[in-house]
C-alpha cells in the first residue's frame, strides 16, 4: 500500500505556507524540495468551510487553492495525491507558480498507462525543478518512496 497527500515546494515556500499552523510539519526531500504532509489534523486546519473543492483532485481540502495560489507568489508549489495497493492505483497533481495554475490538474486513473511525459507527480516535480538523473523518474529521484503513508512522513 502507498498513500500520499501532500504539498511540495522549496523550504522557504513551505515555511510561508505553514506559517503559524501548529498542525503543519515540513520534511526534506531530495533536490532542495520539501514536503508538507496533508495529515488529517492539517486538513481540518486549512479547510475553508463552504469553499469549493479543487477540480481533478479528490482529497484536497476545500479552499486550499487560495492558500496555494498566494503561496506560489514566492515560488512554485505542487499539490500531489497518490493511492496505490498491490501495484494498482491513482495519482493526481497540480502546480501553481506566480499566483497561477501552471500545470494540471493531472490525473492518472487506475489501470491507465503512464503518459510518455511521466506520471502526474513526476511532471509536477519536474515543474518544481527536480530531475530524474540516474533514477527511473523524478518521484524516485526525490525519494517520495521513502515512506508508504502520509502520516509516516512525520
Amino acid at each position: 500500500m502507498y498513500y500520499l497527500q501532500a504539498v511540495i515546494a522549496t523550504e522557504s515556500v513551505l515555511r510561508k505556507l505553514a506559517g503559524s499552523t501548529t498542525e503543519a510539519c515540513i520534511v526534506p526531500l531530495g533536490q532542495h524540495l520539501w514536503l508538507l504532509p496533508m495529515t488529517d489534523a492539517l486538513f481540518d486546519a486549512v479547510t475553508a468551510t463552504g469553499a469549493p473543492k479543487l477540480d481533478g483532485l479528490w482529497q484536497a481540502p476545500a479552499g486550499v487553492d487560495r492558500l496555494l495560489t498566494a503561496c506560489s507568489e514566492a515560488g512554485p508549489v505542487a499539490y500531489v495525491e497518490a493511492d496505490y495497493f498491490g501495484g494498482a492505483g491513482t495519482q493526481s497533481a497540480q502546480v501553481w507558480d506566480a499566483g497561477k495554475i501552471v500545470l494540471g490538474p493531472l490525473h492518472l486513473a487506475e489501470g491507465e498507462p503512464s503518459p510518455t511525459t511521466g506520471t502526474p507527480i513526476s511532471q509536477a516535480l519536474r515543474r518544481l525543478g527536480a530531475t530524474k538523473g540516474n533514477h527511473v523518474d523524478e518521484f524516485s529521484a526525490v525519494e517520495l518512496g521513502r515512506h508508504r503513508d502520509t502520516d509516516d512522513w512525520l
